[in-house]
């Protein structure tokens, strides 16, 4: 059976996610459950990281409840599939840099950074709808497209809220970007890991398909 656990830390926007989350996981063979218990983490085939708010009461909520310290073995050594969403996908950082310099996860290198709207005068923070660009082919953004009947040249959006940037080290890691005022990250994804600055539990069908794939993902 497979065991979806989303992290409650008090930073997340959990009930959404679980909704969507249930919306899409009517088999009967899936145990959906938000938990902040450490047996259900190490026991899950599955792991969902939200975030709402901003990159320091995340991070140290996270830190707090010592939730993180044994993340790293269950995501990094036994490879268990692991989804950050919005300022989840942040903590994947080296750091970040709202409201002070905090160091995050550093499971995917790079920083968290503001978003410059340059001259554009584009309001902050981002917030609404826009179009995703595909950058990279992996195995996860191909079975997604397959399921939406889509191509990566199609427009697809999702919903975003957020005013910071994950800017990656690696570029191979971006897999999907989209623009306001500047290149935004999109979805970074590292082996069994994928974050999405987006909220698929607010995007609609293409949301829906997103989270449907994740739960298909199986353990390395």
């Amino acid at each position: 059976m497979k065991k979806i656990v989303i992290i409650d830390y008090g930073s997340g926007n959990i009930r959404s996610v679980f909704n969507a989350l249930n919306n899409v996981s009517n088999d009967k063979a899936i145990d959906l459950r938000v938990s902040s218990a450490i047996e259900d983490i190490k026991s899950a085939s599955h792991i969902i990281l939200p975030g709402v708010g901003s990159f320091k009461s995340c991070i140290s909520g996270l830190k707090k409840t010592g939730i993180h310290q044994h993340l790293k073995n269950i995501v990094l050594e036994n490879r268990v599939p692991f989804l950050g969403i919005c300022v989840g996908m942040q903590m994947l950082a080296t750091k970040g840099f709202e409201n002070g310099e905090f160091s995050g996860l550093n499971w995917i290198k790079g920083e968290v950074k503001k978003i410059n709207p340059n001259s554009n005068k584009l309001k902050i923070p981002h917030m609404g709808w826009n179009t995703l660009k595909f950058e990279k082919e992996t195995d996860f953004t191909r079975k997604l497209l397959k399921k939406i009947k889509s191509s990566p040249t199609d427009e697809i959006t999702a919903y975003f809220v957020h005013s910071y940037n994950f800017k990656i080290k690696d570029e191979s890691e971006k897999i999907v970007t989209t623009n306001y005022g500047e290149e935004i990250t999109a979805m970074v994804s590292k082996e069994n890991i994928i974050g999405t600055q987006f909220h698929p539990e607010k995007s609609h069908l293409f949301g829906l398909a997103f989270l449907q794939t994740f739960i298909e993902e199986r353990q390395v």
